[in-house]
């Protein structure tokens, strides 16, 4: 494969809301061969699951600094959606860490790494554990919409 290939299925595997789980299909549909889409996308999970739990601290340190200031709309703009991500995540997180697998693996819009590595800093799930669930429901999600994309491919073949 193409090295422009991995590095742009990489890249994608890390937006927000689209991440490995859409990426892998990208890839796919690029010319890549289902393992050949798989790893950029499971290294852009591994590599999500582990900064962003890390990161998140020191962004919402930042965020509660720029209220005091003229960015304060960059701020509030961030605690409005830490907001929304409180509301949909709660259920889910009432079921502890099999409930952020969850919340993470669902391919629906609002849900995947970088929502739930926010709900778990939000809800104070320690950083090992948080790690652990991001990995665990962004492979599950990967192999979730790979599964119904190749369902569909050979259903139009049929």
């Amino acid at each position: 494969m193409d090295l422009n290939k991995y590095i742009y299925v990489f890249l994608l595997s890390l937006v927000p809301s689209f991440e490995g789980r859409y990426a892998v299909i990208v890839g796919i549909t690029e010319g890549c061969s289902i393992v050949e889409a798989l790893l950029p996308s499971i290294l852009g999970i591994v590599f999500l699951s582990v900064t962003l739990p890390i990161a998140l601290p020191m962004v919402d340190s930042l965020m509660i600094k720029l209220e005091r200031t003229r960015l304060r709309k960059v701020a509030n703009t961030y605690l409005k959606y830490v907001s929304k991500v409180r509301k949909k995540a709660k259920p889910y997180l009432g079921w502890g860490l099999i409930g952020l697998i969850a919340f993470v693996a669902l391919p629906l819009p609002g849900t995947g790494i970088w929502t739930g590595s926010l709900a778990a800093y939000i809800f104070g799930i320690r950083k090992k554990k948080a790690i652990l669930a991001l990995l665990i429901g962004g492979v599950f999600s990967v192999l979730i919409t790979l599964t119904m994309s190749l369902g569909i491919k050979l259903w139009a073949v049929m």
